[in-house]
């Protein structure tokens, strides 16, 4: 039944028996024709609560668009541009910064478990590296680099010390490698907390930095005026 046909019929009985029809004010009228089409036969195909909400979040979807189209240099196909050029932006970063596997933290340790040499260290590393297990072995390698530096006493041994905190304190003794070892440092902690995946070279950049540091002397004076300091 049609929403006219409805009003008709509510039209039709409020008129009297006889022939002479009565002629309600407006108000009432409207009313009696409002009572009658809020009968459910007459919402049967209504739209529901979530279809309703989708239709107006649409709705609300295209006013925006056609504002943006409208304030974009070039109309639609200016916003398009900017639109790729947002993407690609995006894009860049996610590249550039990794999958965020996990959020780091201020205490994240260099080290995560028992104490160990720093020979044992490179062991590990050339064994995951024999393997083609890159990230462990620069993790590996990185961690025998402080280990070597707190066994020569250049590093004072401490807990909870984590790889950006090594390479700034190994750095003050060793000037030559400071660059190096923040290089290092920053491999480290892309690959271990930024999602980030390590090769072959940056394996060999840390095991050629070990190597190197382990032939290093330290700068005593910039030793003593950092322990004064």
């Amino acid at each position: 039944m049609s929403i006219a046909g409805g009003a008709a019929g509510a039209w039709m009985r409020i008129h009297a028996d006889d022939e002479v029809p009565v002629d309600l004010p407006r108000v009432p009228a409207r009313e009696a024709a409002e009572r009658e089409l809020s009968k459910p036969m007459y919402h049967e195909n209504d739209p529901n609560l979530l279809e309703r909400a989708l239709n107006r979040f649409w709705e609300w979807l295209a006013d925006v668009l056609d504002s943006a189209a409208g304030a974009a240099p070039g109309g639609p196909l200016g916003l398009a541009v900017i639109a790729l050029v947002a993407v690609a932006l995006i894009a860049a970063l996610w590249w550039r910064l990794g999958t965020p596997h996990r959020t780091r933290a201020t205490g994240d340790a260099l080290f995560d478990d028992r104490p160990r040499s720093a020979d044992e260290h490179r062991a590990t590393a050339e064994a995951h590296a024999a393997a083609g297990r890159w990230n462990q072995a620069v993790q590996e390698r990185m961690r025998a680099v402080v280990r070597s530096l707190e066994e020569r006493a250049l590093l004072d041994p401490r807990p909870g010390r984590t790889a950006d905190e090594a390479a700034a304190e190994a750095g003050r003794s060793l000037p030559g490698h400071a660059d190096a070892l923040r290089s290092a440092a920053r491999t480290f902690d892309d690959v271990t907390y930024g999602g980030r995946t390590a090769d072959q070279q940056a394996y060999a950049r840390l095991r050629d930095l070990d190597t190197q540091l382990g032939r290093a002397r330290p700068d005593l004076s910039t030793t003593a005026q950092g322990a004064t300091g």
